[in-house]
């Protein structure tokens, strides 16, 4: 694989190393808040609260956002002399018009929270207002960061774009350890607004350093390179944003759900969402870019190649992972969660939801995949259509699965839509590029998945055991049949994967070796 591949290694390693720390910190920082609020009305405050600007900062400023890879798709095809001029303009409009928005949910915050939460308390509902208007200049602050962030990816800098999001969830957790007795719930809101605000403030430097653009005003909207981003950025910002509806529609029937589905849900979001998030920018980060440069028609046999690559390597990440979360939710939300106002009924709740979501881990990156190499292809709308279906599936599957299995419902319908939507996406695909490389995808696909659920039914099988002669109370002993039973899956998947002798597993493993001491390292010639 050559250059490339060292390349593209070097990438995923910056990616994930940066990466890891964020999610390392976003994760004390909602222990931080379960050992404060609990499951309450608190917290699903804040959860309602932070549905529209929270979406809009992880949307548009967010890595892999629709900002982020359009950007990245249109600046990498241009000169460099473009390039500032072109973020400048797209900048200011952008940021225009996200100014009139946070506005606008400014004002009318009561009203939009009770659509949001129609089933919540009235003092549910007072204090996710008051936390809304807090949060409101995310929406400006998310725009800037994703177009900075994909500037700074097509200049070649990975590491602060993946490493910033560790500030917002410094200042909540320094929010909830310092001020909480004294201010209360609030304190959520303020500590998520001035991370955003330290996110683009550290973003700026880099982004003048790189020639990527500055603070200044441009309105030229005519240039033929903004016309070409707002082409790709319009659906692909409409498409992305069609998921607000779906967290919306979740949300909602969360609200009538008794007190305390809301932030159940967040914490299991969280995590499955960590490792998740690890692993899909090590993969997406890196893969966007080589996307884009394979987009022209002659280059379709390497483009689908790449797209393989991508898959089994979505799978080695996500199926062993979500086999062995879902065998192990409950010792592993105690683990994280069960201190102060965090009970073992809470623990059960979230455990049953991150169970569902641990399943679905395999089908939400694989989406992802598929969806970039339509934004690398210039096209937002197939995207876009079928996340409008989605949301028709979306809405049927919660009504239908929260009757039946009440909170646990919400993640099944959540990964049922995903399901779908996948295998939608990969039609589509398919028949735009003339078929896919199905037999060497599948059988290594299959194989992954046999090896996953042995893996997954000897961790469970090992917990069970562990368990019966440890007893199940006490953080020592959960963190030893956590570690014991996850080790015994591993193992397991691993005896199972190697006889496929996949080249993405010597890929990483060739990329690992040159972090050993020499003496370690192979003499090759």
């Amino acid at each position: 694989m050559g250059k490339t591949a060292r390349s593209l290694a070097s990438i995923a390693t910056i990616v994930a190393i940066a990466t890891l720390f964020s999610k390392l910190a976003g994760l004390v920082r909602q222990q931080a808040i379960a050992a404060e609020f609990g499951v309450g009305a608190a917290v699903d405050a804040y959860n309602y609260a932070y549905v529209i600007p929270g979406f809009l900062f992880i949307l548009l400023g967010g890595i892999n956002g629709p900002f982020h890879s359009s950007i990245i798709s249109v600046v990498l095809k241009h000169p460099p002399e473009k390039a500032a001029p072109l973020v400048e303009t797209i900048t200011t409009f952008v940021g225009g018009v996200l100014l009139i928005l946070t506005g606008v949910l400014m004002v009318f915050a009561e009203p939009i929270v009770q659509i949001i939460a129609p089933g919540a308390g009235p003092e549910i509902q007072a204090i996710a207002a008051e936390q809304f208007r807090i949060m409101a200049p995310l929406a400006v602050l998310s725009g800037l960061i994703g177009i900075g962030f994909g500037t700074l990816n097509a200049a070649d800098h990975y590491w602060l774009p993946s490493i910033s999001p560790l500030l917002s969830s410094l200042t909540v957790i320094i929010g909830v350890w310092f001020f909480a007795d004294t201010y209360g719930p609030t304190v959520l809101a303020w500590g998520t607004l001035a991370g955003g605000v330290l996110q683009w403030l550290a973003q700026i430097p880099a982004q003048w350093k790189s020639g990527m653009g500055t603070l200044r005003l441009r309105f030229d909207f005519n240039r033929p390179e903004v016309r070409e981003l707002a082409q790709l950025m319009g659906p692909a910002t409409l498409s992305s944003g069609m998921l607000l509806i779906s967290v919306y529609i979740s949300l909602f029937f969360a609200s009538q759900l008794p007190v305390g589905a809301a932030s159940a849900l967040g914490y299991a979001q969280l995590l499955f969402l960590t490792p998740l998030g690890i692993l899909s920018n090590v993969i997406l980060v890196p893969y966007m870019p080589i996307f884009s440069k394979l987009a022209a028609p002659d280059r379709w046999p390497d483009l689908k190649d790449r797209i393989r690559q991508s898959l089994i390597l979505s799978a080695l990440s996500m199926m062993p992972l979500g086999a062995m979360m879902a065998a192990l939710a409950l010792p592993a939300v105690r683990v994280v969660y069960e201190r102060q106002a965090f009970d073992l009924e809470a623990s059960e709740l979230v455990s049953a939801l991150l169970l569902v979501y641990a399943i679905g881990m395999f089908f939400y990156l694989a989406r992802d995949v598929i969806v970039r190499v339509f934004y690398a292809l210039e096209d937002g709308r197939t995207p876009l259509y079928v996340t409008l279906w989605g949301l028709g599936f979306n809405a049927a599957f919660c009504f239908l699965f929260t009757q039946a299995f009440g909170a646990t419902g919400l993640a099944m319908a959540t990964v049922g839509v995903n399901f779908i939507s996948l295998i939608a996406l990969i039609w589509m695909l398919q028949r735009r590029l003339g078929g896919l490389p199905w037999p060497t995808l599948i059988p290594p696909m299959v194989g992954i998945a046999i090896a996953s659920i042995a893996g997954g039914l000897t961790s469970w099988g090992s917990l069970w055991g562990l368990e019966y002669l440890l007893g199940r109370e006490g953080l020592i002993v959960q963190l030893v049949q956590l570690s014991l039973a996850g080790l015994v899956g591993v193992i397991v998947f691993t005896l199972g994967i190697w006889p496929l002798k996949l080249s993405e597993i010597n890929f990483f493993l060739n990329r690992l070796q040159r972090f050993l001491p020499k003496r370690f390292q192979k003499n090759n010639p």
